[in-house]
């Protein structure tokens, strides 16, 4: 089985391009952050090259941003191809079958509640 879920943003601006059938599609970076903390206490985090077809593309590209937050569903697919210099390269993309929104584009954006530390109980000695 090849399946794929991802949660993340979308690095730049999503651009449709036509194949020579006139066959909507576009390419795009997600920017995924892993679950655990560095030994620094940062999350790093993995960019995964990602291609959808047709009216998935284009609802890509009508709704989403740089920077905005997108759910995707897919499947792995490795590809080769070689330049003009007989360079072979291995390319690992995810093909998007489906994406839909994580978080609302119309809602402002909550701050964090305040965090209060609990008072100590006071005690007599």
């Amino acid at each position: 089985m090849n399946k794929v879920l991802l949660v993340g943003r979308i690095t730049k601006d999503v651009e449709i391009k036509m194949t020579s059938n006139q066959t909507p599609y576009c390419n795009f970076t997600l920017a995924v952050e892993r679950r655990f903390k560095d030994a620094n206490g940062q999350r790093q985090v993995d960019f995964i090259n990602c291609v959808a077809w047709k009216q998935t593309a284009t609802f890509i590209q009508q709704y989403f941003k740089k920077g905005s937050r997108i759910g995707i569903e897919g499947n792995i697919q490795t590809r080769s191809y070689e330049d003009k210099d007989q360079v072979k390269h291995f390319l690992t993309e995810v093909i998007v079958d489906a994406a839909e929104f994580v978080e609302s584009t119309t809602a402002p954006k909550q701050e964090e509640p305040e965090k209060v530390m609990p008072q100590a109980l006071p005690f007599e000695i």
